[in-house]
């Protein structure tokens, strides 16, 4: 028992502050400000059950599959990074809170069209949280035979990810109406510059090591 408290404690304290939901619900209210409160409560359970099923399945099997495709984690790494860059800039030039761009790209009749992507992935779940799941799922101990405990652990952890994702998102329209337009720009302006910085350390710590696995030179 203590060993699954310790276990649950280490997923959760590795992968929240990745995700964030905090942190990513003024992006989230920013990109679906034209949407009504019930479908933006709809959106944020998609999303949360999407953040869910990506967590748990980079936990489980997600290095099975990028070693059956040859890919490595830094690879993962570089290339997540760079879309969460660009996400994140694309905010930032974004400007003010509320501006009109968000709107010209809203589908009426598909309100739900970028549940997965980009407000899944990767503006809640990331590279970043997907690398760190899959190497705790890496050095889980349900390698080295049938744990129980480990993967209700696991699962437990995801399933309390996932509902903290729908509680925040959820709720994110009263955030912004506590904080205000102005408020919001800030949080808006700082997370996305967060955001950037996230993404460029993201393809900084991939690139390290996949200069570090090149053979070394001859002196």
């Amino acid at each position: 028992m203590v060993e699954a408290a310790k276990s649950l404690f280490l997923i959760l304290s590795a992968l929240f502050p990745i995700v964030d939901p905090l942190g990513g619900s003024p992006i989230f209210l920013s990109m679906t400000q034209d949407y009504s409160p019930a479908t933006r409560k709809e959106l944020s359970w998609r999303i949360a059950m999407n953040s869910f099923f990506l967590l748990a399945g980079s936990y489980f099997i997600g290095t099975y599959i990028l070693r059956f495709f040859g890919i490595s984690i830094p690879v993962v790494q570089v290339g997540g990074g760079l879309i969460v860059v660009s996400n994140g800039w694309t905010l930032l030039k974004r400007g003010n809170y509320g501006q009109k761009e968000v709107a010209q790209n809203v589908v009426p009749q598909d309100p739900y069209g970028d549940a997965f992507y980009p407000l899944t992935l990767p503006l809640t779940v990331g590279p970043g949280s997907i690398s760190v799941a899959l190497t705790l799922g890496a050095n889980a101990p349900y390698h080295q035979g049938l744990h129980w405990w480990s993967i209700l652990t696991a699962f437990i952890g995801c399933v309390l990810l996932a509902g903290s994702i729908y509680l925040c998102y959820s709720f994110a329209d009263r955030l912004g109406r506590v904080l205000g337009t102005t408020g919001m720009t800030v949080i808006l302006q700082l997370t996305s510059f967060l955001l950037v910085c996230i993404g460029v350390q993201i393809v900084w710590n991939g690139v390290s090591a996949l200069l570090k696995s090149l053979p070394a030179g001859t002196p």
